[in-house]
């Protein structure tokens, strides 16, 4: 369970299985306090800095709309939600063919099989990815991996927030911790535009 503190940190209890930024499996203690306001000296863990950096539990201006775009191909639509999406570029990597940002429509899901799509919506981290008709395709096991300069990419672990926005998942989820989401508790994409560094 994923608990918000109020202008401080995510509270996460009973948690099993972390790995850090560099890939390293993190000794999970029953409760961990993870820092989200980015200017922790002890990352990914909360230090108290959220204190004096004035960091704010809400807050900010979305970097993207809360909308299901849908992108038809023969056999199946995937649908985006651009204020879910952290950036992560999984779907880039896996199939650029398919998913393009400098091709028009950026998502063009005949330019690959049905199983690459699976793949890619599978491995996108923010749930900003799903099939229509299918919905999210959620990988097994609870755990969260931080990601280099980017959220923590959340499976199977509950958190005590609202949806991040239409059509979001339950179980798979991008949460802030640079402090600069406008979409908070939930990664936006912003750490991507401002470039922050861990």
């Amino acid at each position: 369970m994923i608990e918000e503190r109020e202008n401080g940190p995510l509270v996460v209890k009973g948690l099993t299985s972390m790995i850090d930024a560099d890939g390293v499996e993190v000794e999970c203690k029953p409760v961990m306090a993870l820092c989200r306001c980015g200017q922790s000296k002890s990352k990914p863990f909360c230090d108290g800095s959220h204190k004096d950096a004035g960091f704010e539990s809400r807050g900010g201006t979305p970097a993207g709309k809360d909308v299901l775009l849908p992108y038809e191909g023969s056999d199946l639509t995937v649908l985006y939600n651009p204020l879910l999406c952290s950036h992560a570029a999984e779907c880039g990597k896996r199939a650029s063919a398919a998913f393009n940002p400098s091709q028009k429509p950026w998502i063009q899901p005949d330019n690959v099989s049905m199983e690459k799509i699976e793949e890619v919506v599978s491995a996108c981290p923010s749930g900003a990815l799903q099939i229509e008709g299918r919905g999210h395709i959620v990988p097994k096991g609870a755990k969260i991996a931080v990601e280099k300069n980017g959220p923590y990419r959340v499976v199977g672990v509950a958190i005590e927030a609202g949806p991040a926005g239409a059509g979001a998942s339950r179980e798979k989820i991008v949460l802030c911790r640079c402090g600069l989401s406008g979409n908070k508790p939930f990664c936006d994409g912003s750490h991507r535009d401002a470039g922050w560094e861990a």
